[in-house]
């Protein structure tokens, strides 16, 4: 008996058995049975509650007779001889791995009675393996097949180890419909949505949370960390309980995609910086106008003594995502930033804000005189630059450099004056002084560029651009009121008004400087066009002007969208948005609203629905249909009116980094084709742009 055993071992060696029991040691191993199967035999030897059943492991070959009387011996005992259906399902070599889960990419059969059915599923699951929409080339990869009997589920679902958008590790979500978990997967239902701690307490939950009782709460969660500990980290599982109550593991892989927890950085938010740079700069932009911005803060907030200096220095004061501009909003002294609950409850004063009183009470004794002074010298210099045309590279790259030397201190002046000014001011602003310049000039029929040449003023209108002409917008239906328009010179929100003005004159100079180097560099044949100085840094365009010599990814770089910013946000270590909210958010009735499913922030076009979406584009549907998932690492965003955060396509999109936002109601209808939309997979909002395709 025992050289009979021996010699079994040397031929399951060297010819793999087809047919292997999920309690089998050998089921364990990918290669073997598939990764799916694989974790299923692993937590079998675990004592978790996973049902019976046995896989045709890779080697199973159907054109072998002895392979198929295996399986039909393994289906038998399995069946009860066809008396129990059972569930087929893929258990590839190359999903449920800790990079892809490749979630529903395969395919699954289930409630399968009768032999022939079961031979039948079995090709249909085999076949499978030759479309993999998510990877290059769609390759195929070695196919195991997973068989257990179907269970009729009391309720069912799916529950990730932790949340799997934002990353938190102390939370575990789960989905749970009064159906199959394959029902929520396949984006069939909603389901329902509760967060619990990592003991099953309850930290959210749908408005009706009777669905899972407290019991089921807390024994999921033990299973979420049993499943954890087994497999070594946070597990995506497929579960359901029977119609005896019976908790079951259905499937177990690791969490893909997970979101990042926010850094314990500052909150962040566009505040007022956002009036002047509406939109995101490039990186020649960042360089001329984001620098002596950042500059000018730091020197203001410093002067003002409104911020700790500790907290001054290790701040950035100005960060830049994704092209956009924010502030550190806990250094500005407007109150934007979160207040602790400390800081609400003492109304002392603290000796920082006694010393900052103390300062800017002095600064308004001089600030007038100084912002006066550099007003006046502003419009000296302005009015002193010659022709771009007659200057030499050399003498524009100069010019360049003082500008910026010249916007770090209308920019510093500008602050500290905004600070002091009268919020209740009735004095006019440069911008409603220049809505009626416009007016004026269209009534006589200038043009643009002539409206310009004749009042500079216009230009408080347009956020500055590097580019070969200016569009100054439409002249409004009806004009702002004249107003009160006397003022002492020395008014503050006069003088920030006047160096606001001048600050702008002096990006509309470095913008033209840029523009004409841009033209030499593109008649020398260095840049394909003027326009391409744009995608350069400063120190780019200094080699590029005296060396001729230009990044080798400069014809790679162009404009991309990028999403607006939330009002308060925090950066992840990989420089990541994740917006800072204050409570849930939920629609009328009570019912819970849209909901991030992951994948960052995105903004992007509505896709038409015709054809493939272009790259780039923002998908609004109805469902999540898995049949989507080929284009998803297209995708700009994509927004569902139905769908759960745990669904396969959910989960996929999560892993190719799509913005996705479910349970957005009448989300067709809200966001047309064509419209531009922002998407924020984390916290499932999802808002109208200002433009449409097309637009200008």
């Amino acid at each position: 008996m025992r050289s009979a055993v021996r010699l079994g071992e040397r031929s399951d060696r060297a010819m793999p058995a087809a047919v292997v029991w999920l309690s089998d040691e050998r089921a364990r191993a990918a290669d073997v049975a598939g990764a799916k199967a694989a974790a299923l035999a692993v937590a079998v030897a675990a004592e978790l509650p996973v049902l019976p059943g046995f896989v045709l492991s890779t080697a199973y070959d159907a054109a072998q007779p002895v392979h198929r009387q295996e399986l039909r011996r393994a289906w038998t005992k399995l069946s009860h001889a066809g008396e129990l259906s059972v569930v087929v399902r893929s258990s590839s070599t190359i999903e449920d791995s800790e990079a892809t889960s490749m979630a529903g990419m395969f395919t699954s059969v289930l409630d399968v009675s009768g032999w022939e059915a079961f031979e039948e599923a079995v090709d249909t699951v085999l076949a499978s393996r030759n479309v993999v929409p998510l990877i290059d080339g769609g390759s195929e990869a070695p196919m195991a097949v997973l068989v257990q009997p179907f269970l009729p589920a009391e309720s069912g679902g799916v529950m990730f180890g932790l949340d799997p958008v934002t990353g938190r590790s102390d939370r575990v979500v789960v989905s749970a419909t009064d159906r199959g978990p394959a029902a929520l997967v396949g984006g069939e239902v909603d389901g329902s949505r509760y967060v619990l701690s990592r003991r099953g307490r309850l930290v959210d939950a749908p408005e009706d949370a009777s669905l899972l009782s407290r019991e089921q709460r807390h024994e999921l969660a033990r299973m979420a960390c049993t499943a954890e500990r087994v497999f070594g980290g946070p597990q995506d599982v497929e579960w359901a309980f029977d119609t005896d109550g019976t908790l079951r593991l259905l499937q177990s892989r690791p969490v893909t995609a997970r979101g990042e927890e926010a850094a314990g950085g500052p909150v962040f938010g566009p505040g007022a910086v956002a009036e002047t740079f509406p939109e995101a700069l490039s990186p020649l932009e960042q360089d001329l106008w984001a620098e002596p911005l950042r500059d000018a803060l730091r020197h203001a907030l410093a002067l003002a003594g409104t911020a700790p200096s500790r907290r001054l220095a290790s701040s950035p004061v100005v960060t830049v995502v994704g092209g956009r501009l924010a502030v550190d909003l806990a250094v500005m002294p407007d109150g934007s930033a979160p207040r602790s609950v400390a800081s609400r409850l003492d109304p002392r004063p603290s000796m920082r804000k006694l010393a900052a009183a103390w300062r800017v009470g002095r600064l308004r004794a001089a600030l007038p005189l100084l912002a006066g002074d550099l007003v006046a010298r502003a419009d000296v210099d302005l009015l002193a630059v010659d022709d771009l045309a007659a200057m030499t590279d050399t003498q524009l790259l100069s010019l360049l450099e003082s500008s910026r030397q010249a916007l770090t201190s209308l920019h510093g002046h500008e602050v500290l004056m905004g600070w002091l000014a009268d919020a209740g001011s009735s004095t006019l602003t440069a911008a409603s002084v220049a809505i009626r310049l416009l007016a004026d000039g269209r009534r006589e029929g200038l043009s643009d560029d002539d409206i310009v040449a004749r009042d500079p003023g216009v230009l408080a209108l347009v956020p500055p651009r590097i580019s070969g002409r200016i569009e100054l917008p439409p002249t409004p239906d009806s004009l702002p009121a004249a107003g009160p328009t006397a003022a002492a010179e020395d008014d503050p929100a006069v003088l920030r008004e006047a160096l606001r003005l001048r600050a702008r004159w002096v990006q509309e100079l470095t913008a033209r400087v840029a523009w004409a180097l841009g033209e030499r560099l593109a008649a020398a044949g260095v840049v394909a066009d003027a326009g391409q100085v744009a995608w350069l840094t400063v120190e780019e365009l200094r080699a590029a002007v005296r060396a001729h010599a230009v990044p080798a990814d400069l014809d790679d770089r162009r404009p991309v969208l990028s999403a607006p910013l939330p009002a308060r946000f925090r950066l992840t270590a990989s420089g990541s948005v994740v917006a800072v909210v204050t409570r849930r958010r939920r629609s009328r009735g009570g019912k819970a609203g849209a909901t991030g499913a992951g994948g960052g922030r995105g903004v992007g076009f509505v896709h038409d629905g015709d054809g493939v979406p272009a790259q780039g584009a923002v998908l609004v549907v109805r469902t999540l249909d898995p049949g989507l998932a080929s284009v998803l690492p297209r995708l700009g965003g994509l927004v569902a009116e139905t769908g759960s955060p745990l669904s396969h396509l959910a989960i996929l999109a999560r892993e190719v980094g799509v913005p996705t936002v479910v349970g957005v109601a009448e989300a067709t209808t809200r966001f047309p084709a064509g419209a531009l939309v922002v998407v924020d997979g984390t916290t499932g909002e999802v808002s109208r742009g200002d433009k449409e395709r097309g637009a200008a």
